[in-house]
C-alpha cells in the first residue's frame, strides 16, 4: 500500500456505491482513514467491509444530506470517533429523466428532489464539516458533470443540469472564500460513467448510450474506476497549487 494520502482522513457521501465507493476504496488504497457516508446504511457498510479486508481502514454511518442537523451530528461524530477530517468528496446525488414538458406534478418534484440531494446536500455536508477542514487546511472535491456545462441531448430533467451548474459554481465560491485558510476546493466532471444511477436508463435507452458514443472520442463509457486517478490527484499534495478548477473525465465528450 502507498501513502499518497497517509495521515488523511477523507469523508465520501454517497460511498456505498458506483464512483463513490471506487473513490473512497482508491483513498484507503493510497493511505487515508475513509468515512463512508451514504443514505443505504447497508451499502456504505459494504463498501467499509471491503475497504477492511483489503487492509484499508475505514468506518460507515447512514446519511441523507438532505438532513442539515444529521450532517452536523455526523461531523461531530466522525471528529469523535476518528479525528480531525481533512478531506471531503460531495459524491451522494441522483438524476431523473422527466423533460420540463413532462407532467407538471412529475417536474415539481424532480426539482425539489434533485435540488435537495445534488445541491442543498452538498452545502449541508461541507457546512457541517467546514470548521474541520478549515483547521486542517483540508480538501473538498465535488462531483459535478459535463451537464456544468452543457444539457446532454438526451433524455434528461432540467433539473439534473441546474443542479451540476450549481455544484460548480459552489465550487468556484469556495475556492475563492476558502483559499486564504488553506482549503482547496475542486470538481470532477464525469462524463457517461456506468453506475447502478444510470443502468436502468442505460438498459432501456440504447439511444441513450448512442448519443453520448458520438459525441466521445474515446469511443467508449467511463468506468466508476476513471474517475479515482483525478480524485486522487485533487485530494493530495500533488495539487497543491490547484483551486476552483474543474478536472473534466468524460472521454473527451467536451472536445466536439
Amino acid at each position: 500500500m502507498s501513502a499518497l494520502l497517509a495521515g488523511h482522513i477523507a469523508v465520501v457521501t454517497g460511498g456505498g456505491s458506483g464512483i463513490g465507493r471506487a473513490i473512497a476504496q482508491g483513498y484507503a488504497r493510497e493511505g487515508a482513514h475513509v468515512v463512508v457516508l451514504d443514505a443505504d446504511a447497508e451499502a456504505a457498510a459494504r463498501t467499509e467491509a471491503e475497504i477492511r479486508e483489503a487492509g484499508g481502514k475505514a468506518w460507515s454511518r447512514r446519511l441523507d444530506v438532505r438532513e442539515r442537523e444529521a450532517c452536523r451530528e455526523a461531523a461531530a461524530e466522525v471528529a469523535d470517533r476518528i479525528g480531525r477530517v481533512s478531506i471531503l468528496v460531495n459524491n451522494a446525488g441522483i438524476n431523473r429523466r422527466n423533460p420540463i414538458t413532462a407532467d407538471p406534478d412529475a417536474v415539481v418534484k424532480d426539482w425539489q428532489d434533485i435540488m435537495a440531494i445534488n445541491l442543498n446536500g452538498v452545502f449541508n455536508v461541507t457546512h457541517a464539516f467546514l470548521d474541520q477542514l478549515r483547521a486542517a487546511k483540508g480538501r473538498i472535491v465535488n462531483i459535478a458533470s459535463i451537464q456544468s456545462f452543457v444539457h446532454v441531448r438526451t433524455p434528461n430533467s432540467p433539473a439534473y443540469t441546474a443542479s451540476k451548474h450549481g455544484v460548480l459554481g459552489f465550487t468556484r465560491a469556495l475556492a475563492a472564500d476558502l483559499g486564504r485558510d488553506g482549503v482547496r476546493v475542486n470538481a470532477i466532471g464525469p462524463g457517461l460513467i456506468e453506475t447502478p444511477l444510470n443502468a436502468q436508463a442505460r438498459a432501456n435507452n440504447p439511444d441513450l448510450v448512442r448519443i453520448f458514443m458520438d459525441h466521445t472520442p474515446l469511443g467508449r463509457t467511463g468506468k466508476p474506476e476513471d474517475i479515482v486517478g483525478p480524485a486522487l490527484f485533487l485530494a493530495s499534495d500533488l495539487s497543491a497549487y490547484v483551486t476552483g478548477s474543474i478536472v473534466m473525465v468524460d472521454g473527451g465528450y467536451r472536445a466536439i
